[in-house]
């Protein structure tokens, strides 16, 4: 019975998927998305934090990633570490400076498949300083059909950045505040 349940699901998998070497434009779905950050606390804890409203769209060719392409803007006003204090600092000039930058972008330069799922390779920008980053990310859920009828599929991504190369925190010592932040975000995207 399992393995029924498992071809009936790659069945429905493939017809939901136009015929390969097509462009399929994939919606992110701001309500379903999230992105989350961790960072070290005095080599002592980790912070997490996480940010919503992401949106932007996702360009898949399947069996030809070089003509895949990632765009996703987050918006820094949602940043939520669940402390009043810290998100208000994040916010300021030191940090996001949500006045001058309110986004935080990623478009991607290229797309490569490994073993695992996809290097996406792009330009990440924060505060206004935009850095070439790899964001892994894993293979994409069997696209099934949403609550709304639309076919949704999701995935997983990550990186990790140093802050000091986006110019982030400066005044903040690496003894205080890790200069590595790791950045994973999740996905949900429907099929336009």
């Amino acid at each position: 019975m399992k393995n029924v349940v498992r071809l009936l699901s790659v069945i429905g998998a493939l017809f939901a998927i136009p015929a390969l070497g097509q462009r399929n434009t994939w919606k992110i779905d701001s309500v379903h998305t999230q992105a989350t950050f961790q960072a070290r606390h005095l080599s002592v804890t980790t912070i997490r934090g996480s940010m919503s409203n992401v949106t932007g769209a996702v360009e898949w060719v399947p069996n030809d990633p070089s003509r895949d392409s990632v765009v996703a803007t987050l918006d820094v006003h949602t940043v939520n570490t669940a402390n009043d204090y810290r998100d208000k600092t994040l916010k300021g000039e030191d940090f996001f400076n949500v006045s001058k930058y309110p986004r935080i972008t990623f478009k991607s330069t290229s797309v490569k498949r490994v073993d695992s799922g996809y290097e996406i390779y792009g330009n990440l920008t924060i505060a206004g300083v935009t850095r070439p980053v790899v964001l892994e990310a894993e293979n994409p859920a069997a696209p099934q059909k949403g609550m709304e009828g639309e076919t949704v599929t999701g995935l997983s991504a990550t990186t990790t950045i140093k802050r000091g190369d986006f110019n982030f925190g400066a005044k903040y010592p690496s003894s205080l505040l890790s200069d590595e932040i790791k950045i994973t975000i999740d996905l949900e995207l429907s099929q336009q």
